[in-house]
């Protein structure tokens, strides 16, 4: 215990001797354990076995009051309790004379009784071995005034009650807040104008993203035994009876349903359960049709869930007891798996037809079940997305003026896609035209760096394209940075990828026409993410001499000549990643709307303040003014760009390099490079990553050497294009 109690003394052990008993293995006794009751009862090599005692059914806490007083601060302060900022001039807050931690007077009732005491003691292990002693002031005696602004937290008999509940862990969700708060894991502030932290839904504790895997109940390993919170979004529940393809015996459980799985419980209360079935894995809902494995003796199933690996036979139908009625909690009945049959259908239908009654003499899938488009040109008449994906009507991923994009699951593969669903009937002739441009441009891209269109399904009221899901953005990554602004480190990281993809945009004479933050996805929650590009709704087809005139893309981001409706090339998109760069570096836009952006441009003190521009380099803001060029043929292009001394960075390319290693394919680097920043390693003494050496190369024959030379005839015609 003492040793414990030395390695972890902010856990707390209270009456951990209680807890814990130690047996010693004696194979000469008849109870081969004995207690050991002392350090004598051990001896060298003997076994001893550590068990849990009984009295151990709940953890004991020392109850420690706060001792609250008003208290007025000099400088901005937090509310150790909600996060937010104390604010006024005076009297702001409480402040607790035992740990010093602040909080709201709106707060007192909610604090727990945790005071670690460590101001005081801080103050009593500080050394007097000076010469100078440590004088303190006699406290003056308490006035009724000073007892009145004393305050105490939550009454003690409300702690031990919270104390015997099962800690769960947090159910975190982002969150936007319209005061200062700062993180309650790192005490930093949430910076950011929108969706800057996460907030549980149920104890309101605040946090950063990055933050949240390190609370300690967001670290708790899960039991093995199968437990799940109960959705508070139920569809439908009740008990139901059911056996197996794998196994006959007829079991009874308490079904839960959801929008995306159903949860076979063992009881009605406990939050212990048999199965889960996902939503996403049902490929089928038919009704009883395969007798072959009916338990003999037994009544015959109601209707069949097939999946991939198992068919269930759901429901018995009583109809060799007609005069007896079945109880509703026997789940046993044909109304009973009728109701359960239909709930199931409408779960899995798509989320635009959930609230929809189906047609007479039509079952609910074939309503949407019109024509289907998919990436590899084929079309398929009469295939029902439904069949095909899951979608999931409680995971809106985002949502504009026609349309909402919702999370979805492939049936087959359990991939994660995202589902833009579209209403036609408030989509405009020339919205769906962009919509169609988009779709036929993915279609005709495989590129690492830009979003993957898997299919799209058509109908008469609706459209559904479905692409890979990302998780996130590069506006929300700004947001939600510390600073507000990203590194120069990152950056350079995340604007080379864009470079890469426009690389191969440009090469098949395709411009982008709307890049901004909003349209760079993040493949991952990684430091250093991959990013892709998506929305191709305004993409243009161009030639690298042509000229287009049709008004495209977002103002914020748009170049002057497209908002002078003056003809616009390919340059356009090289505007927007100037712009993009200079977002990213600095957190602000470049540009006021009310000026002229050609006197903004030649005015360095408006377009580069010295705060935060001061703190970046040089070669950063010459790579922005070489993008934000008014004039079209001075505006650097792709490869101009990616040349740039900035982005020629060792750092830059090792991250790239190590990115390009865990994707298992280079298409942002080239295998030329190599060599030249390998000696540029061992110039400058830096360390280069043995794993990135490529293998030396095994000896050309005589055969070989057509082979050689074309490849190098392959390479010769590609740095041509370039």
């Amino acid at each position: 215990c003492f040793g414990i109690l030395q390695t972890f003394p902010e856990c707390g052990f209270y009456g951990i001797y209680d807890k814990i008993l130690l047996f010693k293995h004696d194979t000469s006794t008849n109870n081969i354990l004995q207690l050991v009751k002392g350090a004598s009862d051990i001896q060298e090599g003997d076994l001893v076995e550590v068990v849990l005692s009984a009295a151990a059914t709940f953890e004991d806490f020392q109850i420690r009051p706060h001792a609250l007083n008003v208290h007025s601060y000099r400088a901005p302060a937090f509310c150790d309790h909600c996060g937010e900022m104390l604010f006024g001039l005076v009297r702001q807050g409480l402040k607790c004379d035992g740990c010093g931690l602040n909080y709201h007077k709106r707060c007192a009732f909610s604090i727990p009784n945790n005071c670690s005491g460590a101001r005081k003691r801080r103050l009593s292990t500080t050394s007097l071995s000076s010469s100078q002693s440590l004088h303190l002031p006699a406290s003056p005696p308490r006035t009724p005034s000073d007892a009145r602004r004393f305050y105490t937290g939550r009454p003690v008999h409300l702690d031990k009650i919270l104390m015997s509940k099962v800690k769960v862990p947090h159910t975190f969700a982002v969150h936007s807040y319209t005061r200062p708060t700062v993180c309650q894991y790192c005490k930093r502030l949430l910076r950011g104008l929108f969706r800057q932290g996460l907030q549980c839904k149920d104890c309101k504790f605040n946090c950063h993203k990055r933050c949240a895997v390190y609370i300690p109940l967001m670290r708790v390993v899960q039991s093995v035994r199968q437990t799940t919170r109960r959705s508070s979004t139920a569809i439908k529940e009740g008990w139901m009876v059911h056996y197996s393809n794998k196994d006959t015996l007829r079991k009874r459980h308490y079904w839960r349903l959801d929008c995306k799985c159903i949860i076979l419980f063992q009881n009605n209360t406990s939050n212990k359960y048999y199965k889960e079935i996902p939503l996403s894995e049902i490929l089928e809902v038919r009704p009883a049709g395969n007798f072959t494995l009916v338990p003999p003796g037994t009544n015959p199933h109601c209707f069949e869930l097939i999946t991939g690996t198992m068919c269930y036979f759901v429901g018995e139908d009583p109809n060799t007891l007609p005069s007896l009625p079945p109880t509703p909690n026997s789940g046993i009945g044909r109304e009973v798996a009728k109701a359960w049959e239909s709930a199931i259908r409408q779960a899995l239908m798509p989320v635009i037809f959930q609230d929809a009654p189906p047609a007479a003499g039509n079952t609910p899938h074939r309503q949407a079940s019109i024509s289907i488009s998919v990436s590899n040109s084929q079309i398929q008449e009469n295939v029902d997305i439904g069949t095909v994906y899951q979608i999931f009507a409680d995971e809106v991923l985002g949502s504009g003026q026609f349309g909402v994009v919702y999370g979805g699951k492939h049936r087959k593969t359990g991939r994660d896609v995202a589902v833009k669903v579209i209403d036609k009937l408030r989509f405009p002739t020339k919205q769906e035209s962009q919509l169609r441009n988009e779709v036929a441009i993915l279609q005709s891209l495989r590129h690492l760096g830009i979003v993957n269109l898997e299919c799209m399904f058509e109908t008469p009221e609706k459209v559904f394209v479905v692409m890979e899901k990302l998780h996130g953005d590069m506006l929300e990554m700004i947001l939600s940075s510390e600073k507000g602004r990203l590194p120069e480190r990152l950056t350079k990281f995340l604007i080379t990828q864009i470079l890469a993809a426009l690389r191969h945009l440009h090469f098949k004479n395709i411009v982008h026409c709307d890049l901004k933050p909003e349209n760079v996805l993040l493949a991952s929650a990684d430091p250093f993410p991959q990013v892709k590009l998506c929305d191709f709704g305004f993409a243009r087809i161009i030639g690298e001499k042509s000229f287009r005139r049709s008004v495209v893309g977002t103002p914020a981001y748009l170049a002057p000549e497209v908002l002078l409706n003056q003809g616009y090339n390919r340059s356009l998109d090289m505007w927007s990643v100037g712009v993009i760069m200079y977002v990213s570096l600095s957190g602000t836009f470049p540009f006021n709307e009310d000026e002229d952006i050609n006197d903004q441009i030649h005015n360095a003190a408006f377009m580069y303040p010295p705060n935060p521009w001061k703190q970046i380099s040089g070669d950063a803001i010459d790579l922005i003014n070489n993008l934000l060029q008014v004039k079209m043929r001075k505006r650097y292009s792709v490869d101009k760009s990616l040349s740039h001394v900035y982005l020629q960075d060792y750092q830059t390319w090792l991250d790239l390099r190590e990115l390009e290693t865990k994707l298992g394919g280079r298409y942002i680097t080239h295998e030329s490079d190599d060599s030249r920043w390998q000696m540029f390693a061992r110039e400058h003494t830096l360390p280069y990553p043995a794993h990135l050496v490529p293998p030396p190369p095994a000896p050309a024959s005589d055969d070989e050497e057509g082979g050689e030379d074309a490849d190098v005839q392959g390479l010769t015609e590609r740095v041509s294009i370039l």
